[in-house]
């Protein structure tokens, strides 16, 4: 690609030497005798190098100089002059001159002048664009370590959205049933990203896990899809609105940053499982202890009533005694079944240790919360456990309940008293459902 230079003069003879001087080096030269057509023709066009005078006529050519950075900020300036003086100098160079030359200037000189001008502004080009590659490294490092799953996609929306200069973002997740759904958005209200949505629905299911779509415009601006892979598995896509259809350049730089959200998503996805089994109790896949304590604090932050329920099985050793352990192991594994059947899907049920069970009820006080114990009680009485095994065993439990905020706002106190409550019930007649009080014993040390 040939460079461009604009040189200004108001000497006719001075203009045609130059000229001619660049043209017979390779260059593409525009001249001008004055500043205002020497702006006139810098607002037309690009130049990589501006040459001019320092006088000009009816002008001078530092304020000419200080236009064209106005309007290009990339371009290079080469003063010439009949003034050997070193205040013009300092002024040129102060105003973002690279060089000064002193009239008369040889062809020699004059071509080397320029070829410093042309090699500062790759260098200057290329430190920019390692600049912009690197933050470009540093916000998918970012990405790479986000733990929060909204903070993530906000972090890859901004970013796609900024490297195509686009007035704002979408994520298109494919929901249950198959269909896709805007599950986050950047700097779009809700029918924005809807009218995004509907403007990417037909053609989703054609886009490619390795090139970006660019779609037709629309009144806001041109939508452009781009895939969010992990390897060749499109798992969601970013929609970005954008004026006009984006360079090569910056369709490189979005897609970059999408391949790393998908990383991101997938490694997000697997800390999510490894977090929910260090929940999950390894017999009965129930949540653990650890999971209570994270439920307990959850909604005492949040402010609603919720009961507790403490529940341990009457006599359950004998069952181990009479069948065995490993069939005792599958009878903990049939009430945790029976207990999940009893609640709702939102309600937490919790293996606390051996054959005794927690159930978090939330949002129910302690009046509704005895008419679930009471069913729970019921359905693991009338349940015959082991009926595969041609065992047929009947267990029955006792079963001890406390509210908040009714009997305390203390997270371990509510435990402990739904705890005393159920072992209420174990010393008098078992299989049955006990109330917290204050005045109840402790239960005894596990």
């Amino acid at each position: 690609m040939r460079h461009s230079v604009l040189l200004v003069d108001d000497e006719r003879f001075a203009r045609t030497v130059y000229c001619d001087y660049l043209r017979a080096t390779g260059y593409e030269v525009a001249a001008a005798e004055d500043a205002a057509s020497a702006l006139a023709a810098l607002r037309g066009r690009r130049f990589d190098v501006l040459i001019t005078d320092v006088i000009l006529p009816g002008s001078d050519g530092l304020e000419l100089l200080a236009a064209a950075k106005q309007l290009d900020p990339d371009i290079e300036a080469l003063v010439i002059t009949a003034l050997d003086r070193v205040d013009p100098a300092v002024r040129a160079m102060k105003s973002g001159a690279s060089d000064y030359l002193v009239k008369p200037v040889t062809p020699e000189a004059l071509q080397v002048a320029v070829q410093r001008c042309l090699s500062t502004r790759a260098l200057l080009a290329e430190n920019k664009a390692l600049r912009a590659h690197l933050q470009l490294f540093e916000t998918c490092q970012r990405l790479a370590a986000s733990m929060e799953r909204d903070k993530l996609v906000q972090m890859a929306l901004a970013a796609v959205s900024s490297e195509c200069q686009g007035r704002g973002a979408v994520l298109l997740e494919r929901a249950r049933g198959g269909a896709f759904a805007a599950s986050g958005r950047h700097e779009l209200g809700e029918e924005a990203a809807g009218d995004l949505l509907a403007a990417c629905e037909e053609r989703l299911p054609r886009l490619s896990a390795a090139e970006p779509m660019i779609l037709p415009r629309r009144e806001a601006g041109v939508p452009v899809l781009f895939p969010v892979t992990d390897g060749q598995v499109l798992l969601a896509a970013a929609c970005v609105l954008v004026p006009g259809t984006p360079s090569a350049e910056r369709l490189g730089g979005a897609q970059f940053v999408c391949r790393h959200f998908g990383l991101a998503l997938r490694t997000f996805g697997q800390l999510k499982q490894v977090e929910h089994l260090a929940y999950l109790d390894d017999l009965t896949h129930l949540y653990n202890v650890r999971f209570l304590d994270l439920a307990l604090e959850r909604e005492l932050q949040s402010g609603r009533p919720f009961t507790v329920l403490f529940m341990d099985l009457d006599r359950f050793k004998t069952v181990n005694d009479t069948h065995g352990h490993l069939n005792g192991s599958r009878l903990l594994v049939e009430v945790a079944r029976v207990l999940r059947a009893c609640v709702r899907d939102d309600d937490v049920v919790v293996r606390y240790g051996g054959d005794e069970y927690v159930a978090l009820l939330l949002g129910i006080d302690s009046g509704v919360g005895l008419k679930v114990a009471e069913r729970i009680r019921r359905a693991i009485e009338d349940h015959v456990f082991l009926s595969r095994e041609a065992a047929r065993v009947h267990v029955t439990a006792s079963i001890g309940l406390a509210s908040c905020p009714e009997h305390t706002r203390d997270k371990a106190e509510v435990l402990d008293l739904a705890d005393r409550a159920m072992y209420r019930g174990k010393r008098s007649t078992r299989n049955v459902v006990y109330l917290a009080s204050k005045d109840l014993p402790p239960a005894p040390a596990r």
